[in-house]
């Protein structure tokens, strides 16, 4: 099949959804693939990279006009969709949740539209799963993001003029991105604490060198396609209540929690910022869906009562390589799963089809 890559657009995007080395995997299985002039720049991947491993370069309407299946990180514009032949497969991030607009505009066009971020938690596709890929890499980039604006190290440090302390460093939630925070704060000698909704996750924290902070309640948070689902308000301020001693001593916080196709729960009021330490910083990993702080600005650095937040878009892109690398990969795994290199599969009943597949023929599953 005849597959697509083209530059993203989207704003701070530096991600390419195909790498050299992975497009030279599916021609060797017999795929062609065309690649738009500048696509990998920006993941350091240059066209004589794609050249050499036989990609064909072009400009992005031939690119766009010759696909079989296009493949790109994020979704595609209107005028990107009016370029595709009806019946173009396009596998990208697609939110269709929020993106009624979008879904419709691809339906329209007989495109059958395959979500990244709509992959099953299951076994079998952990190695299809761009989410957890992704989100990796900004757990551990907003680490080094927030140890950037700190105005003190992260470990202890004894020196001939005095002893400095270790950091603090607390973190909400406890999973992909919660446990990479975790694990690359502990290498850099803070002192790590945890707060999560779901007290299963205590034996991961703890099994990487950080305290777990247990709320006291009879609710026990559930899981939905590897996600918390939204807790109690009750609850909420029963764990605001058990880490705000924790949250008044910590130098730097960082927000991970999401509630799947809804606004991220507010985790940390303006009251509570005010009662934090001077110099603290907070780098709320949710804020592009509403943000864990109630003073998150999307894509801005700002400074109340002495504590700087930082609400960093699209932490994934800010390592562009490595990401482009994983994410290729997902996509690799997953069209090796639904498709041979003739024609996809189209197993309507199989589980990752099913949880992936948006719409088709001009019908609109899910």
């Amino acid at each position: 099949m005849k597959i697509a890559v083209i530059k993203e657009t989207r704003y701070a995007e530096n991600r390419v959804a195909l790498t050299p080395q992975v497009a030279q995997q599916l021609i060797k299985v017999g795929h062609t693939i065309y690649v738009e002039a500048g696509s990998g720049y920006a993941s350091n991947f240059s066209d004589e990279a794609y050249e050499k491993s036989e990609c064909i370069i072009a400009n992005k309407v031939t690119v766009l006009q010759q696909a079989d299946i296009l493949v790109k990180v994020n979704a595609p514009d209107e005028s990107e969709i009016n370029l595709l032949k009806e019946g173009t497969v396009l596998i990208s991030y697609l939110y269709a949740s929020f993106n009624s607009d979008l879904v419709q505009q691809l339906n329209a066009k007989k495109i059958s539209a395959f979500a990244m971020d709509a992959i099953p938690r299951i076994s079998r596709a952990q190695n299809m799963d761009a989410l957890s890929s992704q989100a990796n890499l900004a757990g551990y980039k907003a680490v080094i993001l927030g140890a950037a604006q700190l105005g003190k190290i992260f470990p202890l440090l004894m020196t001939a003029a005095g002893t400095l302390t270790p950091s603090r460093v607390l973190i909400y939630g406890a999973g992909v991105a919660g446990l990479q925070a975790i694990a690359t704060a502990k290498r850099l000698g803070a002192i790590v604490e945890v707060s999560d909704v779901r007290p299963e996750t205590k034996e991961q924290v703890e099994s990487l060198g950080a305290k777990f902070i247990e709320v006291k309640s009879d609710e026990a948070a559930k899981v939905e396609g590897g996600y918390a689902k939204e807790v109690s308000a009750a609850y909420l301020e029963k764990q605001k209540e058990a880490v705000n001693k924790s949250l008044f001593q910590a130098d730097l916080v960082i927000t991970t929690a999401l509630v799947m196709g809804k606004k991220a729960p507010t985790l940390i009021t303006e009251d509570q910022v005010k009662e934090m330490k001077l110099g603290a910083v907070i780098v709320d990993m949710a804020v592009e869906q509403g943000g864990n702080c109630e003073l998150s600005e999307y894509d801005k650095i700002i400074t109340k009562h002495g504590v700087q937040i930082i609400g960093p878009a699209n932490l994934a892109a800010t390592l562009p390589q490595n990401a482009s690398e994983l994410y290729a990969k997902n996509i690799q795994n997953l069209l090796n799963h639904l498709a041979s290199k003739e024609s996809f599969k189209w197993e309507f009943e199989e589980e990752i089809t099913q949880g992936t597949l948006i719409c088709h023929e001009g019908k609109i599953l899910r």
